[in-house]
Parts: C-alpha cells; structure tokens; sequence
C-alpha cells in the first residue's frame, strides 16, 4: 500500500531519517507541543529509529515521515496512545523548517494518515491536544473536519504562566 498524494508520501522512519530526527526532537521550540522538555541524545534517536519497525499493535504507536516528490524528508505525523479495543489514537504532526509549513505538507500528510487510520487500522476516532495559541495547527485539524470537544484549562506550564489545550475529536461515522 502507498501512502501518496500528489504533495507528500507517508514512509516509515528509518535510520537515515536520523540527523533530521535528531533536530527535530531537540528543537526547543517544538518540544512544549511533544510535551518534552530535555533534548535526546542521537544514541537514544538511533535505538528508536532501529525499534521503528515493530508493529503499531505491540508498541502502541506509529511514527511515519512526510517526504515531497524528490524524497526529501519535511516532517512526521503520529499516531500515539493507539488503543485497538476502543478504536482510537491520538495524532501529532510536526513540518521542521519554518519555509516548508506553508506548502501544504502537514495537510497532505495529515489527510493521508487519517485514510491509513480509519480504512486500514479501522479506528473509530482520532484525537488531537493543541495549545490554545497555537492557531495554525487549530486551523489545520479543523480544516480536516477535527471538532473541538473540550479544553483543559491551564494545562501547559509556561515560564510566565499557564495555557489552555484544546482537545479536538475526528469521529469516523
């Protein structure tokens, strides 16, 4: 099965994904969207990219990358907290450089994915936790029919205070 459009392809993370990997993750802009707050060393990045294979069903997640038509890596979209029984995941989406968030990448990808989870995962649901000042995701996971069905008030720890998250929901009827 391809996961493509005529934007980006979905592949599988492997370990000549790991430089881009390894800047990913230790970017500390993103690192309050992952919930993460220390860097990761490329020994830990290596590990993962060589467990990346193992099947979503025993590790209870899926990372794929996002490639444009030359191959060239541009982002990776999640699924996390994969619960078979009730039918639902959890779904993250990062675009690494600024210059590729607006060429429809994290649409296409995102789109993709949401195919793969209802056709060949046959999940019911896929649930996604924005920050509430992060507007450009809220728009993206609204565009792809997401509603928001709740906010957990002053979720996210900040350096000055505290922010909103909002939970949205894609329900597949």
């Amino acid at each position: 099965m391809m996961l493509q459009n005529n934007i980006c392809r979905l592949r599988a993370v492997d370990t000549e994904d790991l430089d881009f990997i390894y800047e990913l993750e230790n970017n500390p802009a993103l690192w309050e969207f992952g919930n993460t707050i220390t860097p990761y060393s490329k020994f830990t990045i290596r590990e993962y990219l060589e467990n990346a294979h193992r099947d979503i069903y025993e590790v209870k997640q899926l990372r794929l990358a996002i490639c444009n038509p030359k191959e060239e890596i541009k982002g990776v979209v999640d699924l996390y907290d994969f619960d078979p029984y009730h039918k639902r995941a959890g779904v993250g989406i990062a675009i690494l450089k600024e210059a590729d968030r607006t060429k429809g990448f994290a649409t296409a990808g995102l789109e993709l994915l949401i195919e793969y989870a209802f056709k060949h995962l046959r999940l019911h649901q896929l649930y996604a936790t924005i920050s509430e000042d992060n507007l450009s995701s809220r728009i993206l996971f609204e565009k792809l029919s997401f509603r928001e069905s709740g906010i957990k008030k002053d979720w996210i720890a900040t350096e000055k205070s505290y922010k909103n998250e909002h939970f949205y929901q894609l329900i597949n009827e």
